[in-house]
């Protein structure tokens, strides 16, 4: 299993942060693997919302069905599925003096033959890291 995680700030308060957040179709703004992220149901983002996210990492274009699995006034679990893999992807936000305090911990979890990449995948998923930091930081700051 490949993990990483993310502490950062952001000056915008954590209601504002959640609220964009939750809604995974914006990953298409801040997430840099993500090429497409399209909700598959209707009405309001709640708990068992669903979106197909199409990622390229390292070159691999992989699809993923995602479902908001937790949503509270500080905590997103949003986990992505497909044959081969499981990603959970856990965001909490607090308050940190005007703006928030986000951590974001990515955890993927491959399976069957694909479990062999585990290793490469860690270093690939640090740079991701990395690069997501980067993204969602200046996408929240322009909010």
């Amino acid at each position: 299993m490949a993990h990483v995680s993310r502490t950062f700030t952001v000056t915008p308060p954590p209601a504002v942060v959640i609220d964009y957040l939750k809604d995974f179709s914006n990953a298409e703004e801040w997430d840099p693997g993500t090429e497409s992220c399209t909700r598959t149901d209707a009405g309001p983002v709640v708990v068992g919302s669903t979106w197909h996210n199409t990622s390229k990492i390292a070159g691999v274009s992989t699809e993923l069905t995602y479902t908001l699995e937790q949503l509270s006034a500080d905590t997103i679990v949003l986990v992505g599925r497909n044959d081969s893999a499981t990603s959970t992807d856990t965001i909490t936000v607090v308050p940190s003096g005007e703006g928030s305090e986000i951590t974001y911990h990515a955890d993927l979890d491959m399976h069957g033959l694909a479990n062999l990449a585990s290793p490469a995948m860690k270093l690939v998923f640090e740079k991701l890291a990395n690069d997501t930091e980067e993204q969602l930081t200046r996408v929240l700051e322009s909010r």
